[in-house]
């Protein structure tokens, strides 16, 4: 499926650096490339084999001018990452000879690549399923190594794996029921049925079990979105640069320091924490900081976890009374802070407020119950789940839903098989199911399903 076209872009970051690269793909990469570029010792382009560099020089062709020196890396067809004929141009990494050099491979009759073209044609053109597509944005953007296992684990097919043989399953009770449809003589529906409904129901329960990693997944490529509140001065800022290890909010005594919201990604055990550090709430008259009190109001609302931070020296308020009431139905960790001093809070009446909540005792001062809570933290991420399995985790909602889908289609399979209903009712819940499968490898989705997936990408990629 080649495509008429030659794409090209900057296939490096944005900014300085010693090396940046140009990549081109399509029919007339190659053609491109002979008309910028002069070997050192003179070879020709098209002669050059493929996968092998050659070192000279980038030439504006209407000035006769030197652009930049530069390698030239040839990847000829299929054996490339787009399956198709792809140049690249590896030049000094500023932007101006990487913006010159762009420049003259669209005069040349390339176009600018859109966000992820390239890794659209590999899809397009078989090197790459839709979940090995989608895991390529995922190794860009990981932030920890779990989260790169995860992505890479699904690059290499281990996730399109476990859902090719769920297809193969279901494609083969299509194949047992038609069968029993084909040849009625046979008297073989009856058997037919009872087998169909023994693999759906171990079908259903092998996509319930990846359907059970797709937290730990999105928490693992997306972040867990982790939340610090509590009133002013019990050492909220204190935490998160402990956390951070370093000083990233700044920490003083004066209530109120932290007006604004502060957003850092740590590095726990593996799981990527997008920590947030908010407001002291309490009441005031300062509109800034009235601001900063109903923000942190707003992430209670949508963080994945809250920290709740409270200080071991101070008894419990009308105002932290009113705080633990917001928080019965959220997921929440009560952090005890400065343990190091004597106890007023009355630990046995914050319990009662939030029951089986989970309690750590801490001095961020001294760095007692970080290690704690950190341990905690993972455990509530992966909540049993293998961690050395990543790479079969479900990391997206896209997937997740059409897993729930195929899962619905195959429920309504047992239920036909419960009325007993013909083959023929079975068979189309069972392709349905086969479909929404498809859908999530792309063996059978739409176009438009897959230029929202692509679109998420950065160009050059």
């Amino acid at each position: 499926m080649i495509q008429e076209d030659t794409i090209s872009a900057v296939a490096t970051a944005v900014g300085e650096g010693g090396i940046g690269i140009i990549r081109l793909s399509g029919r007339n990469a190659i053609s491109i490339a002979v008309k910028l570029f002069r070997s050192k010792n003179g070879k020709a382009i098209e002669s050059i084999e493929s996968h092998k560099a050659v070192y000279g020089h980038v030439i504006d062709p209407g000035e006769q001018r030197i652009i930049d020196e530069a390698l030239l890396l040839i990847m000829r067809a299929p054996h490339s990452y787009t399956c198709e004929d792809v140049v690249e141009i590896h030049c000094h990494g500023g932007p101006v000879p990487l913006r010159n050099i762009l420049g003259l491979t669209l005069s040349a009759g390339a176009r600018l690549a859109e966000p992820g073209e390239f890794t659209k044609r590999a899809f397009l053109n078989g090197r790459l399923d839709l979940t090995q597509a989608e895991a390529v944005i995922d190794v860009i953007r990981a932030k920890t190594d779990a989260s790169l296992k995860l992505a890479v684990g699904h690059l290499s097919g281990q996730f399109t794996e476990k859902i090719r043989e769920l297809r193969h399953t279901v494609l083969s009770m299509i194949a047992h029921l038609e069968a029993a449809i084909d040849f009625p003589e046979e008297d073989i529906e009856e058997l037919a049925a009872q087998e169909v409904a023994r693999q759906t129901e171990a079908t259903i329960q092998k996509i319930d079990q990846l359907l059970a990693t797709a937290n730990t997944g999105r928490i693992l490529r997306d972040g867990l979105e982790t939340v610090i509140i509590g009133k002013p001065n019990v050492g909220k800022s204190s935490l998160l640069n402990a956390l951070v290890k370093e000083k990233r909010a700044i920490v003083t005594d004066i209530p109120g320091t932290t007006r604004d919201i502060i957003e850092e990604f740590v590095n726990i055990g593996g799981v990527p924490l997008k920590i947030i550090d908010t407001a002291g709430i309490r009441e005031t008259d300062d509109l800034v900081e009235k601001i900063g009190v109903e923000r942190a109001k707003e992430w209670m609302s949508r963080a994945d976890l809250i920290l709740l931070m409270l200080d071991a020296s101070l008894p419990l308020t009308g105002q932290d009374t009113e705080l633990l009431g917001l928080l019965k139905d959220r997921p929440v960790v009560l952090l005890i802070n400065k343990s190091d001093l004597p106890a007023a809070l009355d630990e046995q009446r914050l319990t009662a407020m939030l029951p089986g909540k989970p309690v750590i005792k801490l001095s961020v001062l001294e760095g007692t119950g970080l290690e704690e809570l950190e341990q905690l933290i993972v455990q509530l991420v992966y909540g049993g789940n293998i961690q050395q399995r990543e790479g079969t985790y479900v990391n997206n909602v896209r997937q997740a839903n059409l897993l729930r889908q195929a899962n619905q289609h195959l429920q309504e399979v047992l239920n036909t098989i419960a009325l007993n209903m013909p083959p023929d009712c079975m068979v189309v819940d069972l392709r349905a199911a086969w479909d929404k499968l498809g859908e999530v490898t792309g063996d059978t989705v739409g176009e438009d399903i897959i230029d929202q997936i692509f679109t998420q990408f950065c160009i050059g990629k």
